[in-house]
């Protein structure tokens, strides 16, 4: 499915904070159950995915959301967020369960390098973080980013994440 025709993507509205909520109630948890404790899982899902803290996101935090769609139904998303000079964090990229292993987070990814070179169209650089014990990592590692660094990062409640910080170079 590379060549993506029967894929598009539009950018998020506040008015899609519903839709990107109800993908992640079942793609987070799909990503992560083997991975933390259920009690975590649903603090983090709180935390990230409330409809108060994705308009937070949206409004405040200047991250941008994407949502694909495979024909007219909606199948993974991500968001974008400038971190620093000529440095941006993207921050989300998931994929359905049931539209995995079809190219769709190839066809995110490639469109996150996309939009930042139409937003900063000099070299910077792209970071991402991915728990230790995600395989994730490795399709990170084809899609070009190296482990920048690692670190435990507190996120409340008593919970950390486990992750390495991730960088590609955008030319």
């Amino acid at each position: 499915m590379d060549n993506y025709q029967s894929l598009h993507l539009k950018q998020a509205s506040l008015d899609d904070c519903s839709l990107i909520h109800d993908m992640a109630t079942i793609v987070f948890p799909h990503t992560y159950n083997k991975i933390l404790s259920p009690e975590q899982l649903d603090y983090m899902m709180k935390w990230m995915y409330s409809l108060p803290s994705l308009k937070k996101q949206m409004d405040e935090e200047d991250q941008t959301y994407f949502i694909a769609y495979y024909k007219d139904e909606p199948c993974g998303y991500l968001s974008i967020q400038p971190e620093g000079k000529d440095l941006y964090h993207l921050q989300k990229i998931y994929v359905l369960p049931n539209f995995q292993g079809k190219s769709i987070g190839k066809f995110l990814f490639e469109n996150a390098i996309d939009y930042i070179q139409s937003i900063h169209p000099t070299p910077c650089k792209m970071h991402l973080n991915v728990n230790r014990n995600n395989s994730a990592k490795q399709f990170y590692e084809h899609m070009g980013m190296h482990v920048h660094s690692q670190g435990d990062f507190e996120i409340g409640n008593g919970y950390y994440m486990n992750d390495y910080i991730m960088e590609i170079d955008i030319n």
